[in-house]
């Protein structure tokens, strides 16, 4: 978004962004009407919000699949279609703010709320409806999404003192960028494709019948999550 890069992360604010971030920051503050937030929107937040958009249209695409027939595979493809949209988003509203010479601090903000809907909780959902909905499955699933949260607040805080290239934009992430999580939604998508979803996920279901019931392919999640919480990981940014 205004304040993002096409990895999804919040982009680092240049000096020559200021005056910009300033309005911004007046607009919103200021009491000027009901609707004085969407005058304070610059395009490129819109295009982030886009990217919500996307995640969110997953998510409820999921809920009909979980509400419907079982054999209603086109849902489940539609839930997973919607991700690589968001993804399009969140590259897309970086090169706008760029070619706008406009960042803000609102922008930032929004990045990594779309981008924890639509790289965070939709590939969750998309996961439970594929039929990890145990207990354990869902815990896990719930660390995947909390490691996506960490990870963007982490990055959020710690930007600035990141080391810089020439441009001044950061040289590389901490941990795999959450957008990374489309690695998994392909997975998933094959999944669908071979109709290993239900009770047929690979590996089939472990301590089946008892409380602690779980799928152990929800391992990929807890793995993902690690690695994008992780500190020693650096991944150069292109």
């Amino acid at each position: 978004m205004a304040s993002n890069n096409s990895n999804g992360n919040p982009k680092d604010f240049s000096s020559s962004n200021q005056p910009a971030i300033d309005k911004q920051k007046m607009l919103l503050s200021a009491d000027v009407g009901h609707f004085s937030l969407i005058r304070a929107l610059h395009l490129a937040d819109t295009i982030t919000l886009m990217n919500g958009f996307c995640g969110v249209m997953s998510i409820f695409t999921s809920l009909r699949y979980c509400l419907g027939s079982p054999d209603a595979y086109d849902k489940l493809y539609l839930a997973l279609a919607f991700l690589p949209f968001g993804l399009f988003f969140d590259f897309l509203d970086g090169k706008v703010a760029r070619w706008r010479k406009k960042s803000s601090l609102m922008g930032q903000e929004l990045d990594s709320l779309a981008d924890l809907i639509s790289f965070g909780v939709a590939p969750a959902m998309v996961a439970f409806t594929l039929g990890f909905r145990s207990v354990v499955d869902t815990v896990a699933l719930a660390f995947f999404v909390l490691c996506g949260l960490t990870r963007l607040a982490r990055f959020n805080v710690t930007v600035a003192a990141l080391p810089k290239d020439a441009s001044g934009k950061s040289q590389y992430f901490e941990g795999t960028p959450i957008p990374t999580s489309l690695g998994m939604d392909a997975i998933m998508a094959y999944w669908v494709s071979q109709r290993w979803i239900l009770e047929d996920l690979p590996l089939g279901t472990w301590l089946q019948g008892t409380e602690l019931e779980f799928h152990p392919i929800v391992v990929l999640f807890i793995i993902h999550g690690c690695l994008m919480t992780s500190k020693t990981i650096h991944i150069p940014k292109p």
